[in-house]
């Protein structure tokens, strides 16, 4: 009965035990366009981990004194405690400007 007890034990610690490394991300999507620094840019990509990032930038007013990089994009993470967030942002003459807010729970 012991050697029953034992081997349940082990079991049950093995099967609790994490699955593999947690610094095993990948990257399962990914897309970039580039136009060689002419116009602005294009990226996205996606991990194994669920964490997700979309930005676009585009240039305004180009050739002008009054020439800049307007920039929007997102990212989305699951915290610790399991909640998944979401960053909405645009960057540009003005500022950096962020939204966050709680996708699920």
């Amino acid at each position: 009965m012991k050697t029953v007890i034992i081997l349940a034990t082990l079991l049950v610690a093995s099967l609790a035990a994490p699955q593999g490394n947690p610094n095993d991300i990948t990257i399962v999507k990914q897309e970039e366009v580039n136009n060689i620094g002419v116009g602005g840019y294009h990226f996205s990509y996606e991990q194994s981990d669920g964490q997700k990032r979309d930005e676009t930038a585009e240039l305004r007013n180009e050739g002008t004194d009054d020439e800049e990089l307007a920039v929007t994009g997102s990212f989305s993470f699951i915290s610790p405690d399991g909640h998944t967030y979401r960053v909405d942002y645009t960057a540009d003459k003005d500022g950096f400007h962020p939204n966050i807010q709680l996708v699920s729970k």
